[in-house]
């Protein structure tokens, strides 16, 4: 069966918000042959409502030697939403509705091929993790606090994790995988 896979750039306080404005100090070679790891392991990607916004007003216009365009634009999208009214034009995109979220991705879970990977999309990722159908969170943990801008998890959200997997990187990013685990027995 595939796994559903979100792979998150975040900083010390949280943040995933504008990662280009505090990420690229701390891009280097390993941490290109990780994202490179997960694109070669997913064959489609499912995008929040305005991630997927984003990503076509960009990747389509792209050629083929800039990357990694033909990923993006030759993978299976599976678009959530419920508020998008526009067609969506960018080849192989699919809308899913909110409407039994469990359902359709169970569906595409059960389906043959590899990872179906979320690249930011922070609201989508905590929706999936709130019900149960995100199979990993890869976190890579940037050594900088940002102070403001949308954080992965809100205020009060209780979400228990296994950690499954973890590395250091030379820049000092802590690359964590995990995996849902059974709430704690209480006290």
């Amino acid at each position: 069966m595939r796994k559903i896979v979100s792979t998150l750039f975040i900083s010390l306080d949280g943040v995933v918000e504008a990662p280009a404005d505090w990420h690229f100090p701390y891009f280097n070679d390993e941490m290109g042959e990780i994202v490179g790891e997960q694109m070669e392991r997913s064959d489609a990607m499912l995008l929040g409502r305005k991630t997927y916004e984003e990503f076509a007003s960009y990747w389509p216009d792209q050629p083929s030697d800039v990357p990694p365009a033909d990923h993006m634009n030759g993978v299976a999208k599976y678009v959530v939403t419920s508020t998008l009214d526009t067609p969506l034009s960018w080849q192989n995109s699919t809308r899913i509705d909110g409407d039994d979220l469990r359902a359709q991705l169970t569906a595409l879970k059960e389906k043959p091929g590899k990872d179906i990977g979320i690249t930011g999309s922070g609201a989508l990722v905590r929706s999936l993790l709130d019900e149960g159908l995100l199979d990993e969170l890869r976190l890579l943990v940037h050594p900088i606090v940002v102070g403001s801008g949308k954080r992965l998890f809100l205020d009060g959200q209780q979400i228990p994790l296994a950690l499954a997997d973890q590395r250091t990187l030379s820049t000092g990013v802590l690359y964590l995988t995990y995996v849902p685990a059974p709430a704690p027995a209480p006290a």
